[in-house]
Protein backbone atom coordinates (compact mmCIF):
# COMPACT_ATOMS: atom_id res chain seq x y z
CA UNK A 1 0.00 0.00 0.00
CA UNK A 2 1.56 3.26 -0.93
CA UNK A 3 0.74 5.87 1.29
CA UNK A 4 2.46 9.15 -0.42
CA UNK A 5 1.14 10.28 -3.95
CA UNK A 6 3.34 12.02 -5.70
CA UNK A 7 1.28 14.95 -5.83
CA UNK A 8 3.02 18.39 -7.17
CA UNK A 9 2.73 21.66 -5.47
CA UNK A 10 -0.32 23.43 -5.81
CA UNK A 11 -0.46 26.16 -8.79
CA UNK A 12 -0.52 29.55 -7.77
CA UNK A 13 -3.30 32.05 -8.21
CA UNK A 14 -2.71 35.45 -9.46
CA UNK A 15 -3.51 37.13 -12.35
CA UNK A 16 -0.79 36.82 -14.52
CA UNK A 17 0.90 39.15 -16.80
CA UNK A 18 0.38 39.00 -20.88
CA UNK A 19 2.63 38.82 -23.14
CA UNK A 20 2.10 39.22 -26.82
CA UNK A 21 3.29 36.29 -29.20
CA UNK A 22 3.23 34.93 -32.46
CA UNK A 23 1.53 31.69 -32.99
CA UNK A 24 1.68 29.61 -36.38
CA UNK A 25 -1.96 27.73 -36.32
CA UNK A 26 -3.66 25.48 -38.92
CA UNK A 27 -5.52 28.05 -41.16
CA UNK A 28 -8.93 25.96 -41.34
CA UNK A 29 -9.04 25.19 -37.58
CA UNK A 30 -8.53 29.28 -37.06
CA UNK A 31 -11.02 29.68 -39.48
CA UNK A 32 -13.56 27.63 -37.54
CA UNK A 33 -12.67 28.79 -34.17
CA UNK A 34 -12.98 32.64 -35.69
CA UNK A 35 -16.59 32.05 -36.69
CA UNK A 36 -17.61 30.38 -33.75
CA UNK A 37 -16.42 33.22 -32.16
CA UNK A 38 -14.03 31.70 -29.43
CA UNK A 39 -10.76 33.54 -27.85
CA UNK A 40 -8.05 31.65 -29.96
CA UNK A 41 -5.72 33.73 -27.27
CA UNK A 42 -7.53 32.65 -24.42
CA UNK A 43 -8.45 29.19 -24.87
CA UNK A 44 -4.30 28.88 -26.24
CA UNK A 45 -3.32 30.39 -22.99
CA UNK A 46 -5.54 27.99 -20.87
CA UNK A 47 -4.19 24.84 -22.94
CA UNK A 48 -0.90 25.69 -22.70
CA UNK A 49 -1.10 26.23 -19.16
CA UNK A 50 -2.73 22.82 -18.67
CA UNK A 51 -0.01 21.09 -20.30
CA UNK A 52 2.63 23.11 -17.93
CA UNK A 53 1.28 21.86 -15.19
CA UNK A 54 1.27 18.10 -16.50
CA UNK A 55 5.31 18.37 -17.25
CA UNK A 56 5.87 20.04 -13.77
CA UNK A 57 3.82 17.51 -12.35
CA UNK A 58 5.32 14.79 -14.26
CA UNK A 59 8.67 16.04 -12.98
CA UNK A 60 8.26 16.55 -9.37
CA UNK A 61 7.29 12.62 -9.53
CA UNK A 62 10.23 12.09 -11.72
CA UNK A 63 12.38 13.86 -9.42
CA UNK A 64 10.69 12.48 -6.07
CA UNK A 65 10.20 9.19 -6.89
CA UNK A 66 13.08 7.57 -5.14
CA UNK A 67 12.14 9.59 -1.55
CA UNK A 68 8.57 8.40 -2.60
CA UNK A 69 9.42 4.62 -3.15
CA UNK A 70 11.78 4.97 -0.16
CA UNK A 71 9.51 5.91 2.47
CA UNK A 72 6.30 3.58 0.91
CA UNK A 73 9.22 0.63 1.49
CA UNK A 74 9.34 2.04 4.97
CA UNK A 75 6.00 2.37 5.68
CA UNK A 76 5.71 -1.55 4.47
CA UNK A 77 7.87 -2.70 6.88
CA UNK A 78 7.47 -0.99 10.03
CA UNK A 79 3.44 0.61 9.41
CA UNK A 80 2.85 4.05 9.72
CA UNK A 81 4.94 6.14 12.33
CA UNK A 82 2.29 7.26 14.49
CA UNK A 83 0.10 4.25 13.99
CA UNK A 84 -0.19 2.61 17.77
CA UNK A 85 -2.00 5.95 18.53
CA UNK A 86 -4.68 6.54 15.80
CA UNK A 87 -8.08 5.67 17.55
CA UNK A 88 -9.87 5.00 14.46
Amino acid sequence: MSLIQAVPPKPRHRQPLKKATNLTLSVDVLDDAKALGLNVSQICDQHLREVVAQAQAQRWRSEHADFIAAYNHTVEQEGLPLDTWRSF
